[in-house]
């Protein structure tokens, strides 16, 4: 084995071998002369910085000047693209062209591998904070909510869970538009997150349900004329505005049980959407989605 040989084999333990113990890396076969190469291997870069935290490296190899390796992974076209995992090949990304489709697999092979990345560390720093947040908002003290939230969110600024408990925290406080702006800013392939689709309903509901001055004419009505939807929705409306969900609950599944169809089923999508604000895990969605059932299915 020749001396350049060695020095390439003992680079890529260091480079390579030694960071994928604890970090999953991305193994960049490229060449000057490769056209393809030029174009993937700024997406690469760019992925690679947005996944860092997440514990992802990306190592470039030149096919020309570390032939040993290309031969050693058995490179007979590029670019190719591998991710490393202690040592061992875990997946074959060449196929990937976009930063969608190379973020998607990332995040399946990440899932699947016990690495931690700095943001899952600083996540569980701060982890009894965003309870003490989440706390403090159950407890109804949105403004000093907002005001933990707000530094976490200076803390950790990509945790999903601090930017959904910040929104919520501001829907609460009446501050709907700066809650739209903490979710807009949440990344697109991040969207579906659990925790940002609850804050997303909190803020739906919070734009349907205005406050109401005179519930107590609304109830009237109500009592008046069981029939009349429309009531019913404007005081479902009015009882979530006034944080009263069990209230909520009963006049809409009220509704349900009388005119399921109403408004293209405005009330169930109101109930549903209720569900999701407050918390699909939440006990208080179980026992109502089991009545729920019972007036759709009883």
């Amino acid at each position: 084995m020749s001396a350049a040989d060695r020095e390439a084999i003992e680079a890529f333990k260091r480079d390579v071998i030694e960071p994928s113990m604890d970090a999953l890396v991305i193994l960049d076969f490229w060449a000057e002369w490769c056209g393809p190469c030029k174009a993937l291997s700024p997406v690469l870069e760019r992925i690679a910085e947005s996944y860092a935290g997440k514990g992802v490296k990306l190592v470039k190899v030149n096919v020309d000047e570390q032939k040993l390796i290309a031969a050693q992974f058995r490179v007979q076209s590029i670019p190719t693209v591998y991710a490393v995992f202690q040592g061992q090949l875990v997946a074959d990304l060449t196929s990937a062209r976009t930063e969608s489709q190379i973020g998607q697999m990332l995040d399946q092979i990440l899932r699947q591998l016990p690495i931690q990345g700095s943001d899952a560390a600083l996540h569980d720093d701060i982890a009894p904070l965003i309870a003490m947040g989440e706390e403090v908002l159950d407890g109804g003290d949105a403004e000093r909510a907002v005001g933990i939230f707000s530094q976490l969110a200076e803390m950790a600024p990509e945790d999903l869970q601090v930017a959904a408990g910040h929104a919520r925290a501001l829907i609460a406080a009446g501050r709907t538009d700066e809650a739209r702006a903490v979710l807009d800013a949440v990344p697109e392939d991040k969207a579906k997150d659990a925790g940002i689709a609850r804050a997303r309903a909190a803020l739906a509901l919070a734009g349907e349900a205005g406050a109401v001055d005179d519930l107590g004419g609304l109830k009237a009505r109500v009592s008046a004329d069981p029939d009349d939807q429309e009531a019913r929705y404007e005081l479902a409306g009015g009882l979530m505005a006034a944080g009263d969900r069990d209230g909520a609950a009963d006049v809409l599944l009220g509704s349900i049980e009388r005119d399921r169809e109403w408004n293209e089923g405005a009330a169930r999508k109101r109930l549903l959407t209720l569900f999701e604000a407050t918390g699909l895990e939440d006990p208080w969605v179980s026992a109502q989605r089991r009545r729920l059932s019972a007036v759709l299915f009883g």
